[in-house]
């Protein structure tokens, strides 16, 4: 039997023992498809049904808590708003009622500081403020005043083993990282583990390798895969060197786990907070049999009762938006598939859409909807608000004050 052969036949093994790992949530034969070519009918559901709705104004009384609109990123805990404000680089800190707490600026190519900021996340409990900046191997750690607390060095490579005689290094190029427990972050890289040249001598498959990296020094304390195929998710257009392609995520917090996704191997997988990876959903048909691609877009967002995701072509169009994304969700108690029609007693005419995009990175128990106040003053003027909604917007300027948050928690 030659290396080809060995190693074709491990690899399927361990996608096996993942597949069918004990205290699978539902048969794997049972798994629902989703049909990219159907056309599922639309299903209305009332937000206010499904999640306990709030609103909070980021109170803008203070120059310094003023943000860009359309350039921000938000993280929420239990008790915090955290605004990354993209066009200043700076962190601003809110209360959950939106009074300022505290805001810093380290920007910088200094040792202690940060440049072009690619990711963030808030551990409240500690008062640790991790950041990474886009293309570097460490995270920079500071407290919510931005006082600097320590620098946190990621690994550069990681042994693999090709089989009992042959072994690779593995350059680790991390994409993300997201919060698994109190003691972890669960970083991923879709780097295939050897060399070109290793791959064709002993085919080695791409795969997307997930970590658990130490909150404290950075060290890698468990590691697992998933195996992809050799997919091209980028479109060229034809006798020219433009093309296209979709931005997705092969990770999303859920409210008692994660959601895993290749977009070239069209399986969704969840992971438990006990280190079981299960097939929750596939899509059909393979994205390699379709012209254009369509993937599911791993912003998978899980509430009690439902899966609410999106499906995004992948085609090259010189229009400004050629393939805007389709939006769904999964009945989890009786497998139908519908498109997404979310509304909101408070905002007459305003259609949601929900995906993991917006979910609550600490714990993915609810989401979070910016609602641009220069429309929410147009709704008002039409008498298209009422209730707690209303109330606000008629205490805001659209010139002066930042926009309103709306914050969804599961029921």
């Amino acid at each position: 039997m030659n290396q080809k052969t060995i190693f074709y036949l491990s690899s399927l093994l361990i996608f096996i023992f993942f597949g069918c790992s004990s205290n699978n949530r539902q048969d794997r034969d049972n798994l629902p498809f989703i049909d990219v070519r159907k056309n599922y009918p639309e299903k209305e559901i009332i937000l206010t049904d499904i999640a306990d709705i709030s609103y909070v104004h980021l109170c803008s009384t203070d120059d310094d808590y003023l943000f860009t609109v359309m350039m921000i990123d938000y993280f929420i805990t239990n008790n915090t708003i955290v605004v990354y404000d993209v066009s200043s680089s700076s962190i601003l800190f809110f209360s959950k009622d939106g009074k300022p707490k505290s805001r810093f600026n380290r920007l910088g190519q200094g040792p202690q500081e940060y440049f072009n900021l690619s990711s963030f996340f808030y551990d409240e409990e500690r008062d640790d403020v991790f950041v990474r900046s886009r293309g570097e191997r460490h995270l920079q750690v500071y407290s919510s005043k931005g006082e600097y607390k320590r620098k946190i060095n990621l690994p550069l490579q990681k042994q693999f083993k090709v089989n009992s005689m042959i072994s690779a290094k593995q350059v680790i190029t991390y994409r993300s990282f997201i919060s698994f427990d109190d003691q972890t972050f669960l970083m991923f890289t879709d780097i295939s583990p050897a060399t070109e040249i290793e791959r064709k001598e002993y085919y080695i498959p791409p795969y997307t390798s997930f970590y658990h990296i130490s909150k404290k020094d950075g060290s890698v304390l468990d590691s697992f895969y998933l195996f992809n195929k050799d997919v091209d998710l980028v479109e060229y257009e034809p006798g020219s060197r433009s093309y296209a392609f979709t931005s997705y995520k092969r990770a999303v917090k859920s409210i008692d786990g994660f959601y895993l996704y290749n977009p070239e191997t069209d399986t969704v997988f969840f992971y438990s907070k006990e280190k079981i990876l299960t097939p929750v959903f596939h899509k059909t048909p393979l994205v390699s049999d379709l012209d254009p691609k369509v993937i599911i877009n791993n912003n998978i967002l899980d509430s009690y009762k439902y899966h609410f995701f999106s499906i995004e072509k992948i085609a090259y169009s010189t229009k400004l938006s050629p393939n805007p994304p389709q939006y769904f969700f999964h009945d989890k108690e009786t497998n139908e598939i519908f498109r997404q029609k979310i509304t909101l007693p408070d905002y007459l005419g305003k259609e949601f859409k929900i995906t993991g995009r917006h979910a609550n990175e600490e714990d993915g128990s609810g989401f979070h909807v910016v609602l641009t106040l220069i429309e929410l003053k147009q709704a008002y003027n039409e008498n298209r608000l009422s209730g707690k909604l209303k109330e606000l917007v008629a205490t805001l300027d659209e010139l002066e004050d930042n926009d309103v948050l709306m914050l969804a928690k599961f029921k």
